[in-house]
């Protein structure tokens, strides 16, 4: 089943560690909810209680570099799975928002890109973990590769120089990710948007605003309220 065919908005944050993806997720969440629309925010991997068990194991540093990338694949799309059944196509279906920190593009830019894994198996699992349920618009923050690692390295116990100036991946690996972002919205440009992480919040804000203002005049959402409402004016704030 497509996105294509439902009520809803399936709207995705995509790009690197550091781009402010939890920021603008958060600005246009409440943006939409001041306009009373039935908005679900989730994240991958997690937005199930299965996959917030996922999450924690890989996001489990030590432990993953030891793992297999092609394990990882699996186990992010088997969460996947289960938010697209339980979470996601239920909100759709309803004629709800949702918006989703992280999706398929992650997985072809991190274990495809960064790992150099095929990018038609990542595809081809990506098929099959989502059912046919695609975003309406994935907006991607593109920031440096050390910048971004560097305001991701401020959020944690760890200090960026100490470090070495990256994580475990090494700076090749970020750089490969970025590009695959990079890639996958121009091949996309008709449902991707790059707005570039450096710029001013409400500037980044209300270019996203502007964007999804368009597509909610094309189709009908349910509010919270239980009614319908199709078209109105978008703002920044």
């Amino acid at each position: 089943m497509s996105v294509d065919r439902q009520k809803g908005l399936f709207i995705v944050f995509e790009g690197a560690e550091g781009a402010g993806k939890t920021t603008q997720t958060q600005l246009l969440s409440d943006s939409l909810r001041r306009r009373g629309l039935d908005v679900d925010v989730t994240r991958e991997p997690g937005g199930t209680p299965l996959g917030e068990r996922v999450r924690r194991l890989l996001l489990n540093e030590q432990e993953m570099q030891t793992v297999d990338p092609r394990v990882q694949v699996l186990l992010v799309s088997a969460a996947r799975a289960q938010h697209v059944s339980q979470r996601i196509r239920p909100q759709l279906d309803r004629g709800g928002v949702v918006i989703c920190d992280r999706f398929t593009g992650s997985t072809q830019a991190y274990q495809g890109a960064g790992f150099r894994m095929s990018r038609r198996d990542i595809e081809r699992i990506g098929e099959f973990s989502t059912d046919g349920v695609r975003p309406d618009l994935t907006v991607l923050l593109d920031l440096d590769v050390q910048d971004g690692l560097k305001r991701s390295f401020s959020h944690r116990d760890t200090d960026w120089e100490k470090a070495g100036g990256i994580n475990w991946h090494g700076i090749d690996f970020h750089e490969r990710v970025r590009e695959s972002f990079l890639s996958q919205a121009r091949e996309n440009m008709e449902q991707w948007l790059v707005a570039d992480a450096n710029a001013p919040l409400a500037m980044i804000a209300s270019d996203i605003l502007d964007r999804v203002g368009v597509l909610i005049d094309s189709r009908e959402l349910r509010q919270s309220t239980g009614l319908v409402q199709r078209s109105f004016p978008m703002d920044a704030t």
